[in-house]
């Protein structure tokens, strides 16, 4: 009971390090929190706010706490067998850590990159990743749904369908826990948010 426990810990704690807010302290872009419109500290306003090499290191930075996390309690899966239940919760820790971070009050980010980071950790599953990937690409670029909170909605709800039929019941139930972390932060998001809009790629 104590190991996996330590497990879901170490993961919550490592997804609380936002790497955005170290990034405004090293490279001294204070825009990335303070000029974007809806604060958030991610790897996009990272490169729109804080240039190519402040975003290369949030991103690496999302995606590896997000990685070795589900890589290291995969690694240890028979560990979980007395509670298999609390693998799902140990795998989904980095994206609820990173949304809801014990070290900014519980004021995090979206939770994107770490949750690609995640599905990364699953390896050599490869469809969880392949399949969010694809549902982001399909909704960005050929069934174009804006604002960004209505296609992150879309991506995270297709997504978990796709899981559900496709791919075992953890993979399927941990990317359930992060897409209910991610979208109570977007929910709670002070953002103000527009009315969905819906485009073809052959109708623009």
């Amino acid at each position: 009971m104590l190991i996996p426990l330590l497990f879901i810990l170490g993961g919550y704690l490592c997804g609380s390090v936002l790497f955005a807010r170290l990034a405004v302290g090293l490279f001294g872009k204070t825009a990335i929190l303070s000029e974007s419109r809806d604060a958030n500290p991610g790897a996009a306003n990272a490169f729109q706010y804080g240039g190519f090499w402040c975003g290369v290191l949030v991103l690496c930075g999302d995606l590896t706490k997000g990685f070795l996390p589900v890589q290291l309690c995969l690694a240890y899966a028979d560990l979980f067998a007395p509670l298999p239940l609390l693998l799902p919760l140990a795998l989904a820790a980095p994206v609820i850590g990173h949304t809801f971070p014990l070290f900014y009050r519980f004021r995090g980010g979206k939770g994107i990159a770490v949750t690609f980071g995640c599905l990364l950790g699953l390896w050599p599953l490869w469809e969880p990743v392949a399949y969010f990937a694809l549902a982001f690409v399909f909704f960005s670029v050929i069934l174009r749904v804006s604002p960004h909170f209505y296609r992150t909605v879309v991506t995270y709800l297709v997504t978990l369908g796709l899981l559900f039929f496709r791919c075992p019941p953890v993979a399927w139930s941990s990317f359930l826990l992060m897409s209910c972390a991610v979208l109570l932060r977007f929910h709670l998001s002070k953002e103000e948010r527009e009315h969905m809009v819906v485009n073809v790629l052959w109708k623009s």
